[in-house]
Order: C-alpha cells, then structure tokens, then sequence
C-alpha cells in the first residue's frame, strides 16, 4: 500500500527539475465586520450549533473575489427579527479591503440560513445564490447589476418533502448531473427537526436523538424553474444526516457523482450511471466508514485530487477523538484508506473540523489541507472537551505524509473559537490563495495567504457555452517540467460553503507551464501550449467543429 501510495511523489522528487525546496504556509489574521449570530439559546436547539456558511465569488464581475456570509435567526422562531441577523455580502475592492453591500443587493434574508451554494444557474453570465436553511431554502437570482431576486417559488424549489414536511438543509451542489448543459441542483439535507418536540439534553443532543432526511436532486428545466427527480434518480431512497457533500468524476466516464458524509452514519457515494440515475456505493468503493469502522460525526468535506496522479480523492472531518479521514482513489472505481498512512490519523486525534478545503497554499505543486476547527457542543457544558480551537492547515510533504501546522501558520496569533464554515479564493491577487472562516457567536476572520517562497502559480477562468457557463464538472491537467498537476471545477467545498474562484494551479519554481489539457463538461478536449505561469488563464469554450 506505502509504494501505491508515495509513488507519484516520488516520481516528480526525482525528475526535481522545478520542484522548490521545503518551504511553510503562512496566514496573517485580517477583520472583516461580521459576527455569526447563532441564537445560542439555554434550550440548545440542534440548529444553533449547526450555523456559519460562507461563499466566496465574484458578484458583480468586476475580477475581485467577494464574501457572502450566512447567518442565523432566532430560536426556536426562525425569524430575522434584527439587523444583526442578517446575511452579509462585502464586496472586495481588489486588494482584500470590503465594504458591505448587503442592503443594495438585497440578501439580508428572512430565515435561518445555514449553508450556501454558488452559480450560475441560468447560464446568464451572473453569478446566483442559493440559500440552505431550517425549514426553508431561498435561491437569489442574481440581475447583473449587484443585486438580487428571490426566485424560490417561481424556480419550484420551495415546496415541502409530501412525506417528511419541512426539511433542514445544510448545503448543495451545482452540477449538471445528465450533460445537458444546464446545471443542476443536489440540496444536502441533515435530521428531522422541531423545536415542539425536541428532547431535552444536558448540551445539543447527539444526532441519534432525531430522524434523518433524504437528499434531493433537481433537474434544471431551462426555464428557470426546476423539477424534483429525487426518486427517479434512485436519491430519495437513501436516508441519512448529511453535514458535506463533495463533487468529482470519480471514475472518469464523462458524468459527476457525488460523496455525501453523514452524522454518526454510513456515508455515501452516488455513482452517477449516466441515464438519469444513481447508485449508492460507498460500501463496495470503501468511503462508508473510516478505517477504524466506527461512526464518525462526518461534517464537512472535500473531493479532488491531492497526489498528482489525476484521480480525485476524497477527505472529509469530524470530532475529537474521531479522526479526519483520507481516501486515496485507486482508479478502479474504489478508494484505499490512507488516514494513518498520511499522519492526518494520530495528529487530527485532538481536533474537531467542520470545513476542510484541498488547495495548494504555498505553490510548490502539491495541495494541502485546510481545515477550520471548532466543537459541536456549547463552551458552557463541555469541560471535558475542547470546545474553541484553533483552525489547522496541513502541509503536503509530497511523500505521501502532512504535517500539521496550526503555531506555525499563524493561527494562533487569534483566540481559539467555535469556527464553521470557510471558503477560499485569492482576495489580493498576489497569487496564493486566502480563507475566510466564519465562528459561532464570534467575529469572522480573514485569513491572508502570507506564505514564502517566490514559486509560480497559474489560475484558470473557464467560460463554458451554453448554459453551464461556469464549466462546472470540467478537468483541468497542467503539465510543467517537473510532472502534472489534476484539479476540476466546482465550487462545492467543505462545510455548507461554496468557492467559486479560477481553479488554482501552484507550479513550484517553474515560469512556464508546458501544456494546459481542459476536457470541458461537453466533452470537448482544448489544449494550450507554452502558458506564462502568474496570471489569470481566462479560456472560452471552443466553438463545435462544424462536421
């Protein structure tokens, strides 16, 4: 398994040609003005502690990533009665300083948002929102001129499940599930909730205590309206307490599946089939449960490549004592457990994660992990456990094996907290790539990518034809002297969170990149040679050859 596992590392270590020496991650702390308002109340209702989304994107199109945050309401009433539950959208000015825009744009909101997720839908060329929540879900058109609509009832989305009423939902997951050109939306539904009848706990009760939902698929009709197929699709059928869900062709047939953790559950893998159907997976693919075989609170995770060999992995976090797993694809439609193997086993012991994020930090050529950390259970009842802690990013080694560096990375210049979501993407534009994180009943933080080093990077703007417009699904190989790195388009990233930047390529100490290969969502194969490494790569879906 250990020469299954370093061999693509070890190959590009001994071609060394680009390859940087060892070098550290580094983040400076930076403000932003926003407080997540969870409603904590003495009663611990399960939502409260479940709250902190956060998307990063380009609203206006002015070619500076943006922050939205959502925010909750109150408790049990699920009404944003005051300002200071509102959602909050900044907007950047290119060099990492935002101001909020939120009443213009019209995204206060009226609910308890939980997650968001970002696209655009309508193939419009503007970016859109949709809103996860408690017992309601809100998608925001945007109208290309910074603000936005909300289109829920005239799209069908917000009509409740016939059989299980009002849903909970963390998050979702644009796709184009069926190739059509148009994306799709997998909404991520977590546990059966009502504040009339919920038990009562010395702290929020364990997941055990309530029931679990199914997920739901929506196919994009082209119209702006959607249909629910979850049943026809085979989705429905599976019931789970979904807290992340990852996107990726996992075998390389042309069609998107999804990695869906769950809470103290069997996790799942939906193999897409391709004729409008999935199937659930994960026992025969080995992603159901960690490598110890025990439950686990699966919270947020990520799903693409992060060894270099072209096949996306899957890794997902969860509670102390619990571990945060690592899956390596085998490319025979399996995954192999490498948890221990990497060293994310024996450090992650210690920590709580709620939103992981593959992406390389320092530009040497290989993705790491960030993960924001933070306990499930309220500070005041919990004094056996570690409730705030400090977020963590682990360095890819590029043998295999991380390193945990949470002093080093400078996260400990702020006070631990209950942190939730994060999202990522490059607010200044220097190159390496920044984090948001929003934490329960605390401010926000701005994480700035401060890491040394002087190595190249390369970023990818992918403008797809037709209606998936963000070419979401499409692959990306970007060769250099020294091997080939893999990533994909999604903007579907840890925990009820959704970054929709360029894809980030670090490219170590070369200037060039030899080959850039995109194979787009249509199957079109596009390939750019001689490509000057640091800058925006902006690439247009090529027109169909006429036969």
């Amino acid at each position: 398994m250990s020469q299954r596992v370093m061999a693509p590392a070890l190959v590009a270590l001994m071609a060394g040609l680009c390859q940087p020496p060892p070098a550290s991650i580094r983040f400076e702390h930076k403000t932003i003005p926003f407080r997540l308002e969870n409603a904590e109340t003495p009663k611990r209702h399960a939502p409260e502690t479940m709250a902190g989304g956060v998307a990063v994107f380009d609203y206006d199109n002015d070619g500076h990533l943006d922050i939205f945050f959502a925010n909750g309401a109150t408790m049990p009433g699920l009404k944003k009665d005051s300002p200071r539950y509102s959602n909050r959208l900044f907007r950047n000015d290119g060099q990492a300083n935002f101001t909020d825009v939120t009443g213009k744009a019209g995204l206060a909101g009226t609910g308890y948002d939980t997650g968001v997720a970002v696209a655009d839908y309508d193939g419009d060329g503007h970016k859109d929102l949709f809103l996860a929540g408690v017992h309601r879900n809100t998608l925001y058109r945007s109208n290309g001129d910074g603000t936005f609509t909300d289109v829920t009832a005239r799209a069908g989305l917000g009509k409740p499940d016939p059989k299980y009423g009002p849903e909970w939902a963390v998050g979702a997951v644009w796709l184009d599930f069926d190739n059509d050109g148009r994306l799709d939306l997998f909404v991520l539904n977590y546990l059966r909730w009502d504040a009339a009848t919920e038990k009562a706990c010395n702290d929020y009760c364990h997941p055990s205590y309530y029931g679990g939902l199914p997920n739901r698929l929506y196919r994009n009709n082209g119209d702006g309206s959607f249909t629910d197929i979850s049943a026809a699709s085979g989705i429905r059928e599976h019931v789970g307490k979904g807290m992340g869900a990852g996107l990726a062709d996992l075998d390389g047939d042309g069609f998107l599946d999804l990695f869906v953790t769950n809470d103290t559950e069997f996790n799942f893998l939906f193999r897409n089939l391709g004729n409008g159907k999935f199937r659930e997976m994960a026992f025969e693919a080995g992603v159901a449960l960690p490598e110890h075989a025990r439950y686990v609170s699966g919270m947020g995770t990520d799903f693409r490549d992060i060894d270099n060999d072209g096949l996306p992995d899957v890794v997902f976090v969860a509670l102390n004592e619990e571990t945060f797993p690592l899956y390596r694809n085998t490319g025979k439609g399996a995954f192999v457990d490498i948890t221990t193997l990497s060293g994310l086993g024996p450090v992650s012991r210690t920590m709580g994660g709620y939103s992981p994020g593959i992406y390389d930090f320092d530009n040497d050529g290989w993705k790491d992990l960030f993960v924001s950390c933070g306990h499930v259970q309220s500070p005041y009842m919990s004094p056996r456990v570690e409730v705030d802690q400090h977020n963590v990013v682990f360095r890819n080694l590029r043998n295999g094996k991380f390193e945990a560096l949470v002093k080093e990375a400078g996260f400990e210049s702020q006070p631990p907290r209950r942190h939730r979501g994060a999202a990522f993407g490059d607010f200044d534009h220097d190159g390496r790539i920044d984090v948001v994180v929003a934490a329960l009943s605390a401010p926000a933080g701005i994480w700035m990518n401060r890491s040394p080093g002087g190595h190249h990077w390369l970023e990818i703007d992918l403008t797809g034809s037709g209606g998936n417009r963000d070419a979401i699904g499409a692959r990306i190989k970007v060769v250099t002297k020294d091997g080939a790195r893999y990533n994909h388009v999604t903007t579907a990233v840890g925990y009820a969170s959704s970054s929709a930047g360029p894809v980030h390529f670090g490219l170590g100490k070369c200037e060039t990149a030899d080959l850039v290969e995109i194979r787009w969502p249509s199957g079109k194969l596009q390939q750019l040679k001689d490509v000057k490494a640091d800058q925006v790569l902006k690439v247009k879906e090529p027109a169909a050859t006429a036969p």
